[in-house]
């Protein structure tokens, strides 16, 4: 049912607004396009920083290892920890303004990024950068959906999917084309991509009204934000610390606990900050469930291929980036030109069977066939594979899940997938480096590590097929 505070959608052409607002004649096209701008500096951030360390900690004057990891712990603790309060929060207020203040926020920290003295300095800045990209993310979802009649949401939702997908995937090959300047570049590029997309925002985003709900609920907030936080902190210290540490295992008690209250908490709460009411949404529950195996090998894969490529084969940044390059560039060209129609005519569910199997089949392809010896064939056989595997599946979940979502829900429901997907991913980078360990042994021994690894990988994306048969199988045959 639509909203009766929601603003009517007009014809498919252009976007519904107000009467007396400007921009009337924003097409939905030209909205994806602006709010695109944001979500390339978001996702491209999520890897391109991990390239630059080494870079970082010699002009830094090589700090502790622990110290420097916070460069990256402290952007994915902020980014997953702050999705859902702010997707909550921006619901209530215009779209369009609050997705220019996260790009404005985002802008300002990545200039500051560029300019940071040391590592401290830099780490307080990627805060400010994570709490930016937490708040233009459900909110430029927020507004595609509002310019998009329903019918045209979810391929919608599969092109800013695929969009964000390429630049998180693309992000080791950019940190290695612009490290050969220096590691500055990767914090100075958001700069002219952010104020070019803050110009055309202003003068071309329509007026996308918030709706009368209730002020997010305060303990919800605290409670789901301290709850992932904890959880992803517990996660990035267990190669630092160890799984069976006092600190990683406090952390990760604290995190059940917290979310296990927030959970009840939303149950019985009359102003919940996540209305349980999504989750009786088949297709939101469905493909969120599968959302979180496929994220977790997804965030494992492209870190485990990079320490290969960079530690075994000491391939240079660069060259590893650009032996990535085929998948990222395969992501959109799959999701854009092959997903939408395989969609169409099969449906939801075996378009994401299909794109879990090849994901998984390019992990296993890795577990075979990489050795010791530098292989470009090797490594560009599996990252064929898993680009195909990300297009097809990750696009068409995001598409299910936000296609199902009342207007209302826009940012909340799209921020909660998010989180999910942002858990996920720092669930696998925990449990690769919880494998793999730090190198010992001959480089024989390590390749066995990286082997199980990729098995391991293997397993946990084919564990998404359940949710995926029980969840949206279910909803298709409903509709028939």
């Amino acid at each position: 049912m639509p909203d009766p505070k929601v603003p009517p959608m007009s014809a498919p052409s252009a976007i519904a607004v107000p009467i007396g607002t400007r921009n009337a004649t924003t097409t939905p096209a030209q909205v994806l396009a602006i709010v695109s701008g944001g979500l390339v500096m978001a996702n491209l951030d999520l890897f391109i920083v991990n390239v630059a360390l080494p870079s970082i900690r010699q002009d830094f004057g090589n700090p502790a290892l622990d110290d420097l990891s916070w460069i990256l712990n402290g952007y994915a603790i902020v980014y997953a920890a702050l999705l859902v309060f702010f997707g909550r929060l921006v619901e209530r207020h215009r779209r369009d303004l609050s997705f220019l203040v996260g790009i404005a926020l985002f802008t300002a920290a990545s200039a500051a990024c560029a300019a940071a003295t040391g590592v401290w300095t830099l780490v307080a800045f990627r805060l400010l950068q994570a709490a930016g990209a937490a708040l233009m993310t459900p909110t430029s979802l927020g507004l595609l959906l509002a310019s998009y009649p329903p019918e045209r949401r979810a391929g919608a939702v599969r092109t800013w999917t695929a969009i964000g997908g390429f630049a998180a995937a693309f992000g080791p090959v950019a940190g290695g084309l612009l490290l050969e300047l220096s590691w500055r570049w990767i914090f100075i590029v958001n700069v002219p991509i952010g104020l070019a997309t803050l110009a055309i925002g202003w003068r071309r985003l329509p007026q996308v009204p918030g709706h009368e709900i209730p002020r997010p609920d305060a303990l919800g907030a605290s409670l789901v934000t301290a709850g992932v936080a904890a959880l992803t902190f517990g996660l990035v210290k267990v190669n630092d610390w160890g799984w069976n540490s006092t600190g990683v295992v406090a952390s990760l008690t604290a995190a059940v606990v917290l979310l296990a209250i927030f959970t009840a908490h939303c149950l019985r709460a009359g102003n919940p900050l996540i209305e349980p009411a999504l989750f009786r949404l088949r297709a939101f529950t469905g493909a969120t469930l599968a959302m979180v195996p496929f994220s977790t090998a997804f965030g494992a894969m492209l870190l485990a291929l990079v320490l290969w490529e960079e530690g075994a084969w000491n391939w240079s940044p660069l060259q590893a980036g650009l032996a990535i390059a085929p998948g990222p560039f395969l992501v959109p060209i799959t999701a854009l030109l092959l997903a939408g129609r395989l969609i169409k005519r099969f449906g939801t569910a075996p378009v994401v069977t299909l794109g879990l199997v090849v994901f998984a089949a390019g992990c296993a392809w890795w577990a075979i066939g990489i050795t010791t010896a530098p292989s470009l064939v090797a490594a560009m056989g599996g990252i064929v594979l898993t680009g195909i595997g990300v297009g097809l599946t990750m696009p068409t979940l995001m598409g299910a899940a936000a296609g199902s979502l009342p207007p209302s829900s826009f940012a909340t429901g799209s921020a909660v997938v998010n989180m999910i997907r942002q858990t996920g991913m720092a669930i696998g980078v925990a449990g690769l480096v919880a494998i793999i360990g730090t190198p010992s042994g001959t480089l024989a021994d390590h390749l066995g590590a990286f082997r199980n690894a990729w098995w391991a990988m293997t397993l946990v994306t084919l564990i998404g097929l359940l949710p995926t048969f029980l969840m949206l199988r279910a909803r298709a045959a409903a509709r028939a």
